[in-house]
């Protein structure tokens, strides 16, 4: 492979609705991601099972997501990506589609599954597609974007779980079938971006009319896990993702506080999921992270790592507060979920704990948002285009493994405290203990900040190389040799 001629593209018209379409799929994949944990009872009730078979169902849904990412990342970085998003979207169309009409519990957690499969596609292979769109000077403010749109839609699909869920648990799962069917509609008129397009390494080559044709193959594979950068930045995400798959339980911890003041289920079930999402809207400080990122960056190569430690490692102790904090909930029980949401948000002003909690929460999100944009861009960093799709799903990979060991194990430690802590005690010591696995993760990002100026210094390197390649009097030949170790 190497550096051919290049095709015409779209205009700039056309490449911005391509970014809002997979923007839009990235956080719409991520609503089917948050229906479940609002509707865990409501879920185990109908079938006559309990909520830790739910919750299991949920762990393996981010297994086998991350498990197929790898899969759909490697073919995407071999051929063309756009097939593969329509593709995976119409799979986990199909699959939220069955999970709203299953009957039993095994066809619920098969549909589930089927829906995993295709949200691998959509994280990996989007992701791919839009770091070809960022020049690496505002990679971070641009990933934020793309980060926060997953944020949003997880957020989104904690509310749609209890506001459209709370009398009958099928219907958020009927209606986001339909708009992802919408969505794959307006895929089959997004541009196919060129990969590599925003590297200035390889402006040279595009300018003369040539095209980046270098595709990853089996041997460039020991070359990207011996690349020390991309080992610290997949390992961090088991620990980090522990951390996170627990608080997949903080609508159930704010139900349970609703629940422990006299609340009837349905109406907790509205409180905790208001709450929860309340609480999670300092993921939206994730571009503040991803700015602080790319000026840091511009001063040293060290600088979104940096970023990223100090703010998990900073962010640990406002969750403890946020976890311990009580609250007094006043809202109409049996009410209507529109009078409940508004007695909830009036609530953030008329009562001191509500109002401190959602500080905490504030912070604590803001702080470890910061990971998520600089993750996205170191990974672009230190890899060449071709390799960026597949080392993002070994990331996810191990990250998918974190998380549904969080979501996993977060019943057995409930199980284990609620002997000492009555509940929903044991669900606020739970999340805190679980919170202390974001340390290894601040650790290992240090680490990742000694080796990733060594390993951008070399992927420059080489799209300087080959550009020169193009561009020159060799410009017909293949470079040989591969990808920087």
């Amino acid at each position: 492979m190497g550096i051919g001629r290049s095709r015409s593209g779209g205009g700039r018209g056309h490449r911005r609705y391509s970014v809002v379409v997979f923007t839009v799929l990235a956080s719409l994949d991520n609503v089917a991601i948050g229906l479940v944990p609002p509707l865990y009872s409501r879920i185990s009730g109908s079938f006559g099972v309990g909520e830790g078979a739910i919750s299991a169902v949920t762990a393996a849904t981010f297994l086998v997501s991350a498990v197929a990412a790898v899969a759909w990342a490697y073919v995407g970085d071999r051929g063309h990506r756009k097939p593969l998003l329509m593709t995976g979207t119409l799979f986990w169309a199909a699959g939220t589609a069955g999970t709203g009409l299953a009957g039993a519990y095994p066809i619920f957690f098969v549909a589930q599954l089927v829906a995993a499969v295709g949200l691998g596609a959509v994280a990996s292979v989007g992701f791919s597609v839009v770091s070809d769109l960022i020049s690496p000077r505002r990679r971070g403010l641009v990933m934020s974007l793309w980060g926060l749109s997953q944020g949003v839609g997880t957020l989104a699909g904690t509310l749609l779980g209890g506001l459209l869920g709370y009398q009958a648990w099928r219907r958020p799962f009927l209606v986001l079938t339909a708009v992802g069917l919408a969505a794959t509609v307006a895929y089959l008129f997004t541009y196919d971006i060129r990969r590599g397009e925003s590297e200035p390494r390889l402006a040279a080559a595009f300018a003369v009319g040539r095209e980046y044709d270098y595709r990853i193959s089996r041997r460039d594979l020991p070359g990207i896990l011996g690349r020390r950068t991309n080992v610290w930045l997949v390992l961090q995400g088991l620990t980090a993702q522990i951390a996170f798959g627990s608080l997949v339980w903080l609508p159930a911890l704010f139900r349970g506080r609703a629940e422990a003041q006299g609340f009837s289920e349905g109406t907790a079930i509205i409180v905790g999921s208001v709450f929860a999402t309340l609480f999670q809207l300092g993921g939206a400080f994730a571009i503040v992270g991803g700015l602080v990122g790319d000026r840091l960056q511009r001063r040293t190569p060290r600088g979104r790592a940096l970023v990223a430690a100090v703010g998990i490692l900073a962010a640990v102790p406002f969750y403890l507060v946020l976890f311990f904090v009580p609250m007094r909930i006043d809202a109409p029980d049996g009410a209507s979920a529109g009078v409940v949401v508004r007695a909830v948000l009036s609530s953030v002003v008329t009562e001191p704990t509500v109002g401190l909690s959602l500080l905490a929460a504030l912070l604590a999100l803001a702080l470890t948002s910061a990971n998520s944009p600089n993750w996205f861009a170191l990974i672009a960093d230190v890899n060449p285009p071709e390799h960026r799709g597949t080392v993002y799903s070994l990331g996810n990979l191990v990250n998918g493994v974190g998380r549904a060991a969080g979501n996993a194990l977060f019943p057995v430690a409930l199980r284990a405290l609620q002997a000492p802590f009555p509940p929903p005690l044991n669900v606020a010591a739970g999340l805190a203990l679980f919170q202390l696995f974001f340390v290894p993760t601040g650790l290992m990002y240090w680490l990742s900040s000694r080796t990733a100026p060594r390993d951008i210094a070399r992927v420059e390197q080489l799209l300087a190389d080959r550009a020169l390649v193009a561009v020159g009097a060799g410009a017909d030949r293949t470079e040989e040799g591969g990808a920087p170790r």
